[in-house]
């Protein structure tokens, strides 16, 4: 229905001495009689158009009925024209028309082609203004000849009009200011706000909004499209030409040009070796100045750093570009599949891994989902917003499925939450996110809040600076290099340090020289804890519960003979380390050393073959003896462990030792060993 305040608009009509005919949508329409004029009473005579109006050319006319109807609450469009410039008497007549005027389309449907299926605002609607040129009484002018001012839908308030497309316009100043802050590799949110402080307007008072901004980007991008394409494929030909060992593949579209382009480092690929088995496949991200879709793959090393493991631009998100990144992802890694990967709740992309890697567990990042919160619930829930979060964050680090599933019906009848739909949808998913369904597999500790805000802070170092995508290749470089060797720096450093033993265990003093300090302090916490609970001997294994509860408890099974050990909370599955109650298990059996199978080789401090990390080009003359230090101080901790240890250990020693003094002497040293290139 048409508002109160559409009815009182200005309705004026034909000059009977042009008598003719709109057909807006194709279809006939009826001039209607002089009789039903009424004077609108939010405008004055001299802003309204009316019939006999003149105007010297037909866009003079045109800027005056948009001024009009910006002020009414709609806009215009150019709708029709008589004759042709250049031809006969040239253009003899125009029809500027509500942007809402006529129907619809109907689209022809292409397999081959995504429909975008957007709501057209069109819905038939009359109003319209007819110009005509006159000549018979001097020079050419416009006349006003037919005007009507009927909608058939509500007309906008001032504050809702500026959004229309028609009003909505990005100055030439305003777009190089918006093309230099994106080469500074700011987001379109924080340009927009930097506009707004610059011009002093209010939040959202801008002439044009976000989508215009991204829309000018992809322009923008789009314009110098084939120079960014062989740009960036100059230089990941050039990255390959100066280290083999560098990946990388990319598609082309029909028109021979860049589609996706996927890429990783030597020293991503050797990371991966040993720390691929759990990984975050970030695709939340865009290239803000060209507004590409950029996936990261991101894992944690046996420091609980993140580290790089490769990275994906692509075109369109959608089922078949993430199969053909999984599968270059693959192909980089030779063919080795992560145990784990975890993702952001995006349906294409679930599909892909589950076509890609059909062995590999698939969950949802938790940080990603809790982002999403305060748009979800905070209207919903008002003040008691933070009192659900604090249920929900309970419930999902629960370790029964049934107390979850229990606690999460409470949830939803204690806040009312039964219909909505978000709820709804994270049950329905909840196998992808919460604990409880997700125990028995390795996560490597990137479920939690600490590793999240590392992760994301870790990506951040790339996007921070964007320009060109050529120059975004060389800075993912220097960043994941600037990485390695901070992380080489803070190993050596980690190694060297003395660790403050809290137990007095053997148990602890054993871990404490097997795994990095990182991996130890959290299997400390463990120890520390075991002491407060109490083991007891089953026919089927060990009952352990606290030892202030009468009930509940862990089972833990223990073959000794063999060096095995599990429990129900099933901690170790999850993150490698051994939980509270299978060390309070095996002190009580008198076990003295932890097992070497519960001492993950991700997890160890040295966790690599010595001779690749003897022959890793990162690795200078001190590193490397630093590194030596370390292997033997290890080599001394097992071998003191039997007789019969020792015995092989100074035996083998001694010929190593013989060999070495054999080497001649090279004038420069050590220092001067040639990069091996790592053929991974």
């Amino acid at each position: 229905m048409m508002s109160e305040d559409a009815g009182r608009m200005l309705v004026m009509y034909d000059d009977p001495s042009d008598q003719r005919s709109l057909s807006l949508d194709e279809t006939s329409s009826t001039e209607e009689s002089p009789d039903e004029t009424r004077l609108s009473l939010e405008t004055t005579a001299d802003s309204v158009p009316y019939i006999g109006q003149r105007f010297a050319t037909h866009d003079a006319a045109y800027e005056f009925y948009s001024e009009y109807a910006k002020r009414c609450g709609f806009s215009i469009r150019r709708h029709r024209t008589e004759g042709k410039d250049g031809v006969g008497k040239g253009l003899t007549r125009r029809y500027f028309v509500c942007h809402r005027a006529g129907n619809t389309p109907v689209k022809t449907l292409n397999d081959s082609k995504p429909q975008r299926n957007r709501k057209s605002s069109r819905c038939g609607c009359q109003a319209y203004l007819r110009i005509s040129k006159v000549t018979d009484l001097g020079p050419a002018e416009w006349r006003v000849t037919g005007f009507v001012n009927h909608h058939n839908h509500e007309l906008l308030e001032p504050n809702q009009v500026r959004f229309l497309p028609a009003y909505r316009t990005i100055s030439d100043a305003d777009k190089n200011r918006i093309l230099m802050f994106a080469k500074t590799g700011i987001s379109v949110q924080q340009m927009m706000r930097l506009m707004e402080l610059e011009k002093c307007v209010e939040p959202g008072y801008l002439p044009f909004t976000e989508k215009d901004v991204r829309n000018l980007l992809q322009s923008f991008r789009k314009s110098d499209q084939e120079d960014e394409s062989i740009d960036l494929l100059r230089m990941c030909r050039n990255n390959k030409d100066k280290d083999p060992n560098f990946k990388f593949e990319y598609t082309l579209d029909s028109n021979n040009r860049l589609d996706n382009i996927a890429w990783s480092y030597a020293s991503s690929v050797q990371s991966y070796e040993i720390y691929g088995d759990a990984v975050v496949f970030d695709t939340t991200h865009r290239l803000t100045a060209f507004d590409l879709p950029l996936g990261i793959w991101v894992g944690v090393n046996n420091y609980g750093m993140p580290c790089f493991f490769g990275c994906v631009l692509l075109r369109e998100e959608n089922s078949r570009s993430f199969s053909w990144a999984l599968k270059a992802f693959l192909g980089f890694m030779n063919g080795k599949a992560p145990q784990t990967i975890l993702t952001d709740q995006n349906m294409c992309l679930k599909e892909a891994i589950a076509i890609e890697m059909p062995s590999t567990k698939h969950a949802l990042c938790i940080w990603m989902i809790v982002a999403k919160f305060p748009s979800w619930f905070n209207a919903v829930l008002g003040d008691r917003y933070n009192e659900w979060k604090a249920e929900f964050y309970r419930l999902y680090n629960l370790e029964s499925i049934e107390d979850f599933e229990l606690g999460w019906r409470d949830m939803v009848d204690f806040f009312g939450l039964h219909t909505n739909r978000h709820i709804a949808n994270l049950f329905a998913l909840r196998t992808l996110w919460a604990l409880p369904y997700l125990r028995s597999h390795f996560f490597a500790g990137m479920t939690t809040t600490g590793h999240s805000k590392a992760i994301n802070s870790f990506i951040q170092r790339f996007l921070s600076a964007q320009t060109r995508l050529a120059q975004f290749v060389e800075q993912v470089a220097v960043a994941v290099d600037f990485k390695d060797q901070a992380a080489e720096q803070q190993t050596m450093q980690q190694n060297l340090q003395n660790i403050c033993l809290k137990t007095g265990a053997p148990m602890e003093s054993h871990a404490a020289s097997v795994l990095t300090p990182f991996a130890f302090s959290k299997l400390q916490e463990q120890l520390v804890l075991a002491a407060h609970y109490a083991s007891f001997q089953m026919d089927d294994g060990f009952l352990v519960r606290h030892h202030t509860k009468l009930e509940g408890g862990r089972k833990v099974y223990w073959v000794p003979r063999e060096g095995i050990i599990s429990c129900s909370c099933h901690q170790f599955e999850f993150s490698g380390i051994l939980c509270r109650h299978a060390l309070r298990v095996l002190s009580t059996g008198n076990c003295f050393q932890i097992p070497d199978r519960y001492l993950p080789l991700r997890w160890r401090r040295i966790s690599t073959s010595p001779a690749k990390l003897l022959q890793s080009t990162s690795s200078d003359h001190t590193e490397r003896i630093q590194l030596l230090q370390s292997m033997v101080s290890t080599l001394v901790t097992e071998s003191a462990k039997s007789k019969e240890r020792l015995d092989i250990a100074t035996e083998q020693v001694s010929i190593l030792l013989s060999r070495i003094r054999e080497q001649p002497v090279a004038s420069q040293g050590a220092r001067d060993i040639s990069p091996i290139h790592r053929n991974l």
